[in-house]
């Protein structure tokens, strides 16, 4: 039986013993899918899997098994390529089958030929998606998923998560100086030495020195595509083999595949690009160099993962079992719900400090940070609940240490600075480019439960341009409708997503929102980042992943409410309109059934109660009540 090394090491070794067994019968597709998805199974196996959101690529083998945590950016056309094919031995003329999925390269000893006879040759469709980091990762969640990791990736190195973090640090000095890569891979191996420039931190302005050693025509730098400005982390071509129509652009990912970063694939690329220039070539393949290149980027900079097995995340909380229906999550679940009722008062009290005593604030965050879509009625997303948190201090770093605070607490999150610089140069809606047949990301793309700040606070006074009026337009239809129009030239195609918005401002909010709390602070501190530094170091780190996984596990919880129930709740919204009809309308009574929902998960129970109906009522009056 193969050992562990085998299968992490060496994972084509166990597919070509799978295919020489089987063929030709084409079931050995599958027994390849299902050897490893038995062999993850086995004692925390997927630990022992290293990651390319933790480690840099230099450190990994070519053709190993790797995962990789990430987001759907973009779905190129899918390509052909030849599944299983003969080679001829030019001397003895013996005959050998090979296969050719899970590679970018087909296999070919020095004295071999491929018989490109269509009877010999077996082709099959693989999709590619361009993968990018979950764009907004919190730190902690990159550490914690990075802590559990047992991968041993480069034997004469210690492996621990914080020399990968140091790593990237110290990959920008290696770039400006590739004398010092080429004296730290001494020794390595050729593969690990043409390899050695591929670590993952690459962003539109690096990448040159890199990019000189690889080819010569890779001028300007080779944009990454990332959602958001100044995200690191590799970018991927995941390769697909079955079952792509199930993931779709935006979707967050965790794949397991077979790592290819193989040299050849440059010098092909080069080769493309140089005869691209031809007349007679470019009619024939009609791919200009801009596709070219953002299809085919160098594999140092962008690897490709020939993926075995996928799956689509529910979640990236590391501090929770990564699918809560199994039978195994649901003792942690019931074992976490036993104890919430003490979690939601010690968050309740660390958001009432954060917001200078103001608990109605701290109480209606805490419903926001559990609020997600759970269905669309028509066009209308339910479930969305977008705050403006009104009264906030001008120009302050009030704002600042709030989106601290959210980011300490959520996986992914991202904060807007709303200024009209910002409005008028950000692109904030994702466009198509027709000439290198991409899409070129823009930061409304943002995976599902990701938590936007968007902070009207440092709004001045000031002429928004034509982009400006686009951006602050699509701002109000993600908030209004759960939606982003991507820009495809001749016509806008409508993406819905899930994403959590809170907006900070001093007035009422330019852009809309579900529901206006005014802050009320009960306390000013004299120095406001000491006040809030304080906060945050006194937390213990256990009670800090308390809430992080309170706020993640209860927006996956389901919920219903009776019919007895429902009728109780309409006759006393008769009875209020009646008491007082000019001021209470229908979107009152939707308003405080969200909240009802929201207020009852928080308690864990998953169906709503008089008494949860009677405090959302109270808490709708107090906060009305401020707006006066």
């Amino acid at each position: 039986m193969p050992c562990v090394a085998d299968w992490l090491n060496c994972p084509l070794r166990i597919v070509q013993g799978i295919f020489v067994q089987n063929n030709p019968d084409p079931e050995w597709e599958g027994k390849v899918t299902e050897y490893f998805r038995e062999k993850l199974k086995e004692n925390n196996a997927t630990n022992w899997v290293p990651s390319l959101n933790d480690v840099p690529l230099h450190y990994l083998k070519p053709n190993s098994l790797v995962k990789f945590r990430c987001m759907i950016q973009d779905m190129f056309d899918p390509e052909f390529y030849m599944n299983s094919y003969e080679t001829v031995d030019a001397h003895t003329k013996s005959r050998v089958m090979h296969f050719g999925k899970y590679r970018d390269i087909a296999e070919c000893g020095p004295h071999q030929e491929i018989d490109f006879n269509p009877t010999k040759v077996v082709t099959a469709e693989r999709q590619t998606f361009y993968c990018v980091p979950v764009p907004g990762e919190s730190a902690w969640v990159k550490e914690a998923y990075a802590s559990v990791s047992q991968a041993r990736v480069c034997p004469s190195t210690s492996y621990t998560p914080s020399r990968h973090k140091r790593s990237y640090e110290e990959d920008e000095d290696i770039e400006l100086h590739p004398s010092k890569q080429r004296e730290q891979h001494l020794g390595i191996s050729s593969i690990a030495d043409i390899h050695g420039s591929g670590e993952p931190k690459r962003l539109e302005t690096e990448a040159s020195a890199t990019c000189q050693m690889i080819s010569l025509n890779c001028s300007p730098p080779l944009d990454l595509n990332f959602p958001l400005p100044g995200e690191k982390g590799p970018a991927c071509l995941v390769k697909m083999y079955g079952n792509w129509d199930n993931f779709k652009v935006n979707d967050v990912l965790e794949v397991y595949g077979i790592l290819s970063v193989d040299p050849v694939l440059n010098m092909l690329n080069n080769e493309d690009r140089e005869n691209s220039s031809s007349p007679v070539d470019s009619m024939d393949s009609m791919d200009t160099v801009e596709e070219q290149r953002v299809h085919s980027p160098p594999a140092s900079l962008v690897p490709r993962i020939h993926v075995i097995l996928a799956q689509k995340l529910q979640h990236i909380n590391p501090l929770l079992p990564a699918c809560l229906n199994e039978e195994e999550s649901k003792s942690f679940v019931s074992s976490f719900m036993s104890e919430l009722s003490p979690v939601r008062a010690e968050l309740l009290g660390f958001l009432t400090h954060a917001f200078l005593g103001d608990s109605l604030a701290a109480e209606y965050l805490i419903l926001h940070l559990i609020s997600t879509v759970y269905a669309r009625r028509d066009v209308l997303p339910l479930g969305k609940f977008t705050i403006n948190l009104s009264g906030c201090p001008r120009n302050s770093v009030f704002t600042e240490h709030v989106y601290r605070i959210i980011q300490q607490l959520v996986p992914a999150s991202y904060r807007l600075q709303m200024t009209i610089e910002n409005m008028n140069c950000l692109q904030l809606k994702p466009h198509k480019d027709y000439t290198a047949n991409r899409l070129v990301s823009g930061v409304l793309q943002l995976a599902s439960n990701t938590s936007l700040v968007i902070d009207e606070t440092l709004l001045e006074q000031g002429q928004l341009d034509t982009r400006g009026v686009h951006n602050v337009t699509a701002l109000g239809h993600l908030i209004t409708w759960q939606k982003v129009d991507y820009d495809f030239s001749y016509h806008q195609m409508e993406f819905p997503c899930n994403i959590n918005v809170l907006i900070t401002s001093e007035g009422r909010s330019l852009l809309p929102s579900d529901c206006q709390v005014h802050l009320q602070p009960q306390l000013i501190p004299p120095n406001m980042e000491e006040h809030m530094n304080s906060l945050l170091t006194a937390v213990l780190p256990s009670i800090l992943n308390k809430f992080r996984i309170y706020l993640s596990l209860l927006r996956l919880l389901d919920y219903s409410i009776s019919d007895e129930v429902t009728k109780a709740v309409e006759d006393d919204f008769v009875e209020m309109r009646k008491n007082d009809p000019e001021s209470i309308t229908a979107d009152d009574l939707h308003r405080t059934l969200l909240i009802a929902r929201f207020l009852s998960l928080s308690a864990g129970q998953t169906t709503l109660s008089r008494e949860r109906w009677l405090r959302a009522k109270q808490l709708e009056a107090l906060r009305k009540a401020r707006l006066q």
